[in-house]
Parts: C-alpha cells; sequence; structure tokens
C-alpha cells in the first residue's frame, strides 16, 4: 500500500514505514537508546530526503522519551537543576544549529552535511562503544582485571561560576554542562537525534554525574530539545512531514515493547557490542552511498525545496 508523503514529495510503502518505526522501536527497547541516530539514515535509505528526514526522525525522539522521563521523575532518579542547566545550553545549540541548517539548505549541500555528519559520529561513537564493550566483556571473563575509574577530577572543574547540584552530589562550574548542552542541541538540529549517545557518556565521564540520574537527567534535557527542535524546524523550513511522523510514531511504540522483552534476555555486554555493531555498519552503509558512484549523475527538483 503506497502512500504519498507531502512534505518529502515521494511515495512509500505504508509497511515499509511501519517496519522502520517497529525496527528502530525494537532497538529502543533492546538497546535502550532512543533510536534518532538509527531512524535518520534508515528514511534515508528507503528515499526521504535528508532534510525531510531530519526534521521528521526528531519527532520520534520526543515520543520515546516523554514515558522515560515521567518514570524517572516518579522514582526521583531526575536531577532537575542540572537538566535546567543542560536544557538552556540545548535551546541555544538547537538555535546555532538550526541556523546553520538553513543556511546549508540555502547553498544546497544539506544532504551532503548530513550525511558527512553521520558517518563521523556514527563512525567515532560505534568504535568507542565497539572498544568499551569489549573491554566489559573481558573484564566479566576475568574480574581480577584492572578497572578503570569512570570519572577523575580535571581542569574543567576548576572554573568559576559554580553551582551545587544536590541530585548528582556536584559541586562544580554551569559552564561545562552548558557547553555539552549546546554541543548535544547542535547535533539535534543538524542531525535529527536526540543526542543521547553522545549526552549519556559526557554526563558519566566529563561532568562525573552518578549512573543513576544519569539516564533520567539525559531523557529531560532531550525531550525538550528535539520538541524545540521538531517546532523551529517546521516553523523555519517546514521540512516536518506529519504523515511520515505518524506512521514511524506507531511502528516505533509497538516494536519497543518486544524489543524491552528481548533485552531482558541478553547479557548487558552482548548488548552493547552487537550496538556498537550496529552503529559502524550504518556508519559504514552511510559512507558507501556518498563514495559510490550514483546511477543517474543529477536530478530535477524545484527550486527553494531540498
Amino acid at each position: 500500500m503506497q502512500i504519498y508523503l507531502p512534505i518529502a514529495e515521494t511515495s512509500v510503502n505504508a509497511f515499509t514505514l511501519l517496519g522502520v518505526g517497529g525496527g528502530v522501536g525494537l532497538l529502543s527497547g533492546m538497546f535502550g537508546v532512543g533510536g534518532g541516530f538509527l531512524i535518520t539514515p534508515l528514511l534515508f535509505f528507503i528515499g526521504v530526503p535528508p532534510a525531510v528526514a531530519v526534521a521528521t526522525g526528531v519527532n520520534q525522539v520526543v515520543a520515546s522519551s516523554i514515558s522515560g522521563v515521567l518514570a524517572h521523575l516518579k522514582r526521583k532518579t531526575v536531577d532537575l537543576r542540572m537538566g535546567t542547566v543542560l536544557l538552556i545550553g540545548g535551546l541555544i545549540g538547537s538555535i546555532i544549529g538550526i541556523w546553520f541548517f538553513n543556511l546549508m539548505s540555502r547553498l544546497g549541500q544539506i544532504d551532503l552535511i548530513v550525511q558527512l555528519s553521520y558517518v563521523i559520529f556514527l563512525g567515532i561513537i560505534g568504535a568507542l562503544m565497539l572498544q568499551e564493550s569489549l573491554r566489559a566483556l573481558i573484564r566479566s571473563k576475568n574480574p581480577t582485571a584492572p578497572r578503570r575509574k569512570l570519572h577523575i577530577h580535571t581542569w574543567v572543574h576548576n572554573l568559576p561560576f559554580k553551582m551545587k547540584f544536590r541530585t548528582s552530589g556536584l559541586y562544580i562550574s554551569v559552564f561545562p554542562p552548558l557547553a555539552v548542552g549546546m554541543g548535544v542541541g547542535i547535533l539535534a538540529a543538524i542531525m535529527g537525534v536526540g543526542g543521547g549517545f553522545i549526552l549519556v557518556p559526557a554526563m558519566i565521564y566529563l561532568l562525573g554525574m552518578p549512573t543513576k540520574v544519569v539516564i533520567g537527567t539525559s531523557l529531560f534535557q532531550v525531550t525538550f530539545v528535539a520538541a524545540f527542535t521538531t517546532m523551529m524546524h517546521a516553523i523555519t523550513n517546514q521540512s516536518v512531514d506529519v504523515m511520515l511522523a505518524i506512521f514511524l510514531i506507531v511502528g516505533g511504540v509497538v516494536g519497543a515493547q518486544f524489543g524491552t522483552r528481548i533485552g531482558l534476555k541478553l547479557r548487558a555486554e552482548q548488548l552493547r557490542i552487537l550496538l556498537a555493531i550496529l552503529v559502524l555498519s550504518v556508519s559504514g552503509k552511510i559512507a558507501f552511498d556518498l563514495l559510490w558512484t550514483p546511477s543517474e549523475f543529477y536530478s530535477i527538483t524545484v527550486p527553494g525545496r531540498f
């Protein structure tokens, strides 16, 4: 059953869209990630223009994050003060990212910028995840192996304008959280991701936050930044396709239920290795598409569109 996506200006099989949303929801349930960094490349692969894929894919992040935030708020595992500082930085970064996104769109280079961003960031993140996962697997088999400290006190914690974050048990400068939030906001605007795959490691290793409050605080920031980014994309360049978003969200909700059940049956080390391999595979596929000679050397589009 083919459906026409008015903003993307293409026809796509409805079951394919449900499958993409369901597949990302499945992975989200298995690995505990928002899935934004996977759903956008998958939309590339089925013919959705990168500009529309980025703007619409963020909707999936918002939908998958809200329920998680509510659950963590009930458990009191959200540092609202830290989340607010991260959110302020995220909103500033999102505005910068939207400006850059629109500039590249006017220059006709946004497709290339988005795809290169995915190749670089997914490649780096996937490699680091695979390395850390293999180390964790080795440690699990050899408990006597030396363990690396999660957090080391560095020059970052000597910066001025310190603030006390009681829930996290930290007394640090507001500049590092603002900078981390800003970076995530820029990525959300340009890549259509929530940024959790960057935010969570930064909160643990750079800010030194305890793991028990990291996930909830990350989801708090990601939810509002992703919603703001979606709104800005819709207002500034009208690239949010509501029909596409609906199918992705419906598929994602169903897939997440099955993913959660599967994830409970696998070991944490195995899950991280599988996710790292998946991230590297997506990065490799996008890189291949960029380097491989296309079947058509040019295409005709309406001026002012994507």
